[in-house]
Order: structure tokens, then sequence, then C-alpha cells
């Protein structure tokens, strides 16, 4: 179910702690698991929510000397100029897009459920109305913030750029912090109330 490797294990999935009426998708970042991230989302979570944090399968990456390790596709280059792996970001789009589809059938409508992700994780879409939080620590040295400034100027052309919020925050590296999980937290309760 997602990327290339059909042996993909099952995601890590933090269930609702009543009837799930909605969801959180969250994809991991290069070489990463769904494991840190459920753990990092039990500890946040909204009793109505679930939260899915996929694996992504195994394969080379050309940036890392083609050393196989988990990805959601195969990264070229940190540049802006790099060539991308059109066909496996689309792979790994449509691996998404089977996530929601087994949600929905599960129950929960499809305007309840958030996407987000984690350096190579994070995924956007062409709807205008979605709304966008963006995170960055000021000290990423894998993902300078110029890059993470870049990817939020080019969201505002994609969506309502008052849906688009970017916050960061200092002396945090290529991770998260407490304080960001709490803003994501806040957005994610903001975004998937309570309905029943």
């Amino acid at each position: 179910m997602c990327g290339n490797n059909m042996s993909a294990p099952l995601p890590a999935v933090v269930p609702a702690a009543r009837k799930a009426t909605a969801a959180v998708i969250f994809l991991h970042g290069l070489g990463d698991t769904g494991h840190g991230w459920a753990d990092a989302f039990a500890g946040i979570r909204s009793s109505h929510i679930k939260y899915i944090c996929p694996h992504a399968p195994v394969m080379p990456v050309t940036l890392n000397m083609n050393m196989t390790m988990p990805s959601w596709f195969d990264i070229i280059g940190l540049s802006p100029d790099s060539q991308e792996d059109e066909h496996g970001i689309k792979q790994a789009a449509e691996n998404v897009k089977a996530l929601i589809d087994q949600e929905v059938k599960n129950g929960i409508p499809s305007n309840r459920i958030i996407l987000g992700g984690f350096s190579q994780g994070p995924i956007s879409g062409a709807n205008k109305d979605l709304s966008i939080l963006q995170c960055h620590g000021d000290c990423d040295p894998l993902v300078p913030l110029m890059f993470g400034s870049l990817t939020v100027e080019r969201l505002k052309t994609l969506v309502n750029p008052a849906n688009v919020t970017f916050k960061t925050y200092g002396g945090m590296m290529h991770s998260s912090c407490q304080q960001e999980m709490m803003d994501v937290k806040q957005f994610i309760d903001k975004l998937l109330p309570p309905v029943d």
C-alpha cells in the first residue's frame, strides 16, 4: 500500500479513544518510520481522531549514495533546481489517496481528514480553501529555513494566503519540539472539532 514496495508494513495507528469521526494521516521523513510520529500523536491526541502514520517503502536514495532506506520517493539533490522523481512522487500521492479512500470507506468524510508530514513527508492539494500549517526550526541544517520560507511563499500562490500559517521555532534543528506539537494539536483541533 505504500510506495513501490507492496510488502511495506501496515501503518502505525493511534486509534480514536471513542468513535472516530476524523482522521490525521501523517507521513514521516526520509529514513524514518511511522512509529515515532504515532507516539508523538498519542501524546497530543483528541479522543475522536484516528492518527495514521504509514511507513515508506525501502528503496535506494540517490542523494544518499543509493543507500536503501525508507523513502516516499527518490531524492536526487537538495538544491531548488535538482531533478525530481516525478514518477515516485505520483506513486506516493496515489498511496496517500488509497489511505484516504480507505478512511472514507470506514465512514470518515474526506473533509474530516487532514494530511501532514515531516521533511520529505509534507503534501499539499489543489483546493484553494485548504488550510496549511507549516513549521520549521530556525537551526535546521538539513532543510535550511530559507527553503521553508520559499515553500510557504509558493503555497500562498496555490491556496488562499490567509489560510497559510508559517511558524518557526528558535533553536530547533531537523526535528520537532513540544511547542511545535502543541501548535499542531491546536491546528488539528480547530479543523477537526468533535461532531457528537
